[in-house]
């Protein structure tokens, strides 16, 4: 990211200033100075750093996102877009999405959305077995992998397991673990649909986007329902992948 206010001013050249700006950042992420998903200084860092108006930096970023070189998210600023790669999770193994970030060398944040006890739906509890009136936990969280949001995530636990939401910090599974009632088994129910207006401002896309929408069911060891989580993922970011054998052992 300093690479582009290393020189305190652009590059020497003919044209527009916005033009030159966007040769500038083009320049910086095809050379690998800026890679997929990297935040861009702000605008007015790079007006001040580069020595130019910040309506010159708009129009530049405007036409780079019209490129498809980086994308803005509202609230969190510019990054760069390009040939990122889709993250891909197996379906075969239970993880949590910290696990699953870990795995790969990448550091989770999350964005407190809701932290509640709250009375169970009567949705929830014919998840969960639970009784009309009783409380669960609530955490609703915006997922985040190296800063960049991947994830909405809804999560419901009882609150006989979690009592409290501030006993989550990082891992909702780690905390879970604590009382004893870690999952140990899930079912799983992936589909498509599109995000609304609301969840893809949180995501920073475009509403209506394409998003993976999955709903867990994880039980602990004795069978019994521990978590109902309903989360939304980036379609443009993420991929589940299962491996799959011929029953019987037969040739196709």
């Amino acid at each position: 990211m300093s690479a582009l206010l290393k020189a305190g001013a652009l590059p020497e050249g003919q044209g527009p200033l916005y033009l030159r700006l966007q040769a500038l950042i083009r320049g910086a992420v095809e050379a690998g100075d800026l890679k997929p998903m990297d935040a861009l200084p702000s605008e007015r860092d790079l007006a001040e750093g580069l020595g130019v108006s910040r309506v010159t930096v708009r129009k530049a970023l405007t036409g780079l996102v019209g490129e498809g070189v980086v994308e803005q998210r509202q609230g969190s600023g510019t990054f760069v877009a390009g040939s990122r790669r889709k993250l891909q999770q197996g379906l075969s193994h239970l993880t949590s999405f910290t696990e699953d970030m870990a795995t790969r060398g990448r550091r989770t944040t999350s964005d407190w959305l809701l932290r509640a006890l709250e009375r169970v739906t009567p949705a929830e509890a014919m998840h969960l077995a639970l009784s009309p009136g009783d409380l669960v936990c609530r955490i609703h969280r915006l997922r985040r992998a190296d800063g960049a949001p991947l994830a909405i995530e809804r999560a419901c636990v009882p609150a006989a397991i979690l009592p409290d939401p501030g006993l989550v910090a990082d891992s909702l599974y780690a905390a879970m673990s604590a009382s004893g009632r870690h999952p140990v088994r899930a079912l799983q129910r992936i589909s498509a649909g599109n995000l609304s207006a609301d969840e893809a401002a949180l995501l920073g896309v475009a509403p209506g986007t394409a998003a993976l929408s999955i709903t867990r069911v994880s039980f602990d060891a004795e069978g019994r329902p521990v978590e109902l989580t309903q989360s939304q993922y980036r379609g443009d970011a993420y991929d589940f992948v299962a491996e799959l054998t011929l029953s019987g052992g037969g040739t196709p």
